[in-house]
C-alpha cells in the first residue's frame, strides 16, 4: 500500500488531488488544508467510486447485466486484469477516500480552538469524529465486501505499519458494528459538524444518525447466515435507533453541471458509445411489464427495449441504451438509500420476524423504487401482478432488490450474492478464471503481491485461493 493525502484545492466547490509515492518528498503538497476540505474530497471520491462505469474502476452494472459493452467486451466478461481494476478500486478506496478521512481527523485531533470557540469545540469535535469515521466504516465495509481479508488494523498507519497485515474479514465487520454503534452514540444534534463542507447531508446531524443507524442495519443484515445471533441484535439495535424515513434521508452526493463536478455516469456516456442495455434485465422487466424500464433505457427498437446477450459486443444503434438520467451531469450519486434499507427490513421480516409484515415492508419497498424513478403512480398495479411470495422470499426480495438497485450496482451484488436471485448465467465467452460463474469477488490487487506480497499471499490462503469464485465469509449458501 502506499500513502497519500490531498495536495490541492480547485477554485470550485468541490477539491482536486495530486499524488505522489511519498508525500514526505512531495514539494507540491498542501499540508494545511482544513478538515472541511478534506471531507467534500472524500465524500465526491467515494461517491465517484460508487457511481462510476468506468471499465477501468466500476464495472458492476455489467456484473449485475444491467449493461453490456458495445465493441470491448472484456470486462463484461470478467477480465479485470487487462485495465487492472483491482489496482484502481484498491487505491480509489484506500488512498482516496480512507487516507484523506484519516488526515481529517488528525488535522481535528490536532486543532487547538481559540478562546472563543473553546466552549463549544468538545462537542464540535465529537460530531466531526464520529461523521469522519461512519464513513470510514462504510468504506472499510465495500473493501471487505469486494475482496474478504483486508488491511484493516494497521491500514492507514503506514508510517508505523509500510507493509500492513491483512485483517479477518469476520473480525473486521464485528469492529465495524462496534465502530458504528459508538459514533451513533456521540453524535449530537444540538452540535454542529461540517456544515457545508458535508455534501452528503450539509451538516445535519439528525440525518447523519439516520444514517448511522441504516448503516448499521446493512453491516447486520451481511451476517444473516453466517452468524445470525450478531446479525439479529445489530438489526434491532439498528430499528431502535431510528432508521431512515423516506428517500429526504437518502445519502446522496450532489454532482454539478460543471467540469469537473459532473456526475461520472455522465462523463462516461456522452463521451463515447461503449454502453448499451443488457439482455437480461431488459428481458426481465419486458416480462414483468415493469413500467421503470422507459427510464432506466431509451430507445426501444421497433417499439420495444432490446437488450443484448452479456458478453457479445453490439452495434450501439441496434439496442436500447441507458436512460436520460445517465445524459444529466447533476443527476446525484446514490450511497445509501431508503429503498434499499425498506428491502433490508424486509429481508429482516422474513428472516427472523423483526420489524413488521414481510409482505407489507416488501411492498414498502418497491413502491419507493418507483418513487425514485417517477412512477408511483404505476406501483400499485405492479404489486397485484408481483405480489410478495412468502414460501420462496428470497426469490421475491432479491429479484426486486436487483431491479431497484439499477442505479446502485455495487449494492445490487450484495443483495445477489447474499440472496442468489436472480439467478444471473455467466455468459459462455467469459474468462476460465471465473469458472463458468459470475464473480463472487476481486481478485488481490497485483500491486499488493508485489509491495506487500507476504501479507497478500498470507490473505489468499487464509480466504481458500484468491480467486473470483471464492465466496466470502457471509456468503455461505
Amino acid at each position: 500500500m502506499r500513502k497519500y493525502i490531498l495536495t490541492s484545492l480547485t477554485a470550485m466547490l468541490f477539491v482536486g488531488c495530486s499524488t505522489s509515492d511519498d508525500v514526505n518528498t512531495d514539494q507540491h503538497a498542501t499540508y494545511n488544508t482544513t478538515p472541511e476540505a478534506l471531507i467534500t474530497y472524500a465524500q465526491k471520491e467515494l461517491s465517484d467510486y460508487m457511481t462510476t462505469p468506468n471499465v477501468n474502476e466500476n464495472n458492476f452494472r455489467l456484473t449485475m447485466q444491467y449493461w453490456q459493452e458495445t465493441i470491448y467486451v472484456n470486462e463484461s466478461n470478467y477480465d479485470f486484469t487487462n485495465r487492472n481494476v483491482s489496482n484502481n478500486v484498491w487505491t480509489d478506496n484506500y488512498v482516496n477516500v480512507l487516507k484523506n478521512l484519516d488526515q481529517a481527523r488528525r488535522t481535528i485531533d490536532a486543532y487547538v480552538p481559540a478562546v472563543q470557540e473553546a466552549p463549544t469545540w468538545p462537542d464540535i469535535k465529537k460530531n466531526q469524529l464520529a461523521v469522519i469515521d461512519m464513513m470510514q466504516v462504510y468504506t472499510f465495509q465495500v473493501l471487505v465486501d469486494t475482496y474478504g481479508d483486508i488491511p484493516y488494523t494497521q491500514a492507514l498507519d503506514i508510517d508505523a505499519y509500510p507493509l500492513p497485515k491483512y485483517d479477518k474479514a469476520s473480525d473486521i465487520y464485528a469492529s465495524l458494528i462496534s465502530r458504528l454503534t459508538t459514533d451513533i452514540d456521540n453524535l449530537s444534534t444540538g452540535s454542529d459538524a461540517f456544515g457545508s463542507g458535508d455534501i452528503f447531508y450539509k451538516g445535519d446531524v439528525g440525518k447523519w444518525i439516520k444514517f448511522g443507524n441504516s448503516l448499521l442495519l446493512k453491516l447486520g443484515i451481511a451476517l444473516a447466515d453466517v452468524n445470525p445471533s450478531l446479525a439479529q441484535n445489530t438489526v434491532n439495535h439498528a430499528i431502535s435507533g431510528g432508521l431512515m424515513s423516506d428517500s429526504d434521508d437518502d445519502c446522496k452526493f450532489q454532482y454539478l453541471d460543471s467540469s469537473p463536478n459532473e456526475n461520472p455516469i455522465y462523463q462516461e456516456v456522452t463521451s463515447r458509445n461503449d454502453f448499451i442495455a443488457g439482455k437480461t434485465l431488459v428481458d426481465y422487466m419486458n416480462t414483468t411489464a415493469d413500467p421503470r424500464i422507459s427510464v432506466y433505457y431509451r430507445g426501444p427498437i421497433a417499439g420495444q427495449y432490446v437488450g443484448q446477450v452479456i458478453g457479445a459486443p453490439g452495434a450501439f444503434a441496434s439496442f436500447s441504451k441507458p436512460g436520460l438520467f445517465t445524459r444529466d451531469a447533476t443527476t446525484p450519486g446514490v450511497l445509501l438509500s431508503y429503498t434499499e434499507v425498506s428491502f433490508y427490513l424486509a429481508e429482516a421480516a422474513a428472516r427472523w420476524g423483526i420489524g413488521g409484515s414481510p409482505a407489507t415492508l416488501y411492498n414498502t419497498a418497491v413502491t419507493s423504487s418507483f418513487a425514485d424513478w417517477g412512477k408511483e403512480a404505476n406501483a400499485a398495479a405492479y404489486l397485484v401482478a408481483h405480489p410478495y411470495n412468502a414460501s420462496n422470499w428470497k426469490k421475491s426480495i432479491g429479484e426486486q432488490a436487483w431491479v431497484a438497485m439499477y442505479n446502485q450496482a455495487v449494492t445490487s451484488w450484495n443483495f445477489y450474492r447474499r440472496l442468489d436471485y436472480p439467478q444471473l448465467v455467466a455468459p459462455t465467452t467469459a474468462i476460465p478464471n471465473a469458472g463458468g460463474k459470475v464473480p463472487v469477488r476481486l481478485q488481490y490487487p497485483p500491486a499488493e503481491a508485489t509491495t506487500n506480497g507476504t501479507n497478500s499471499a498470507a490473505a489468499s490462503a487464509a480466504i481458500g485461493g484468491d480467486k473470483l469464485t471464492t465466496k466470502l465469509f457471509w456468503d455461505i449458501n
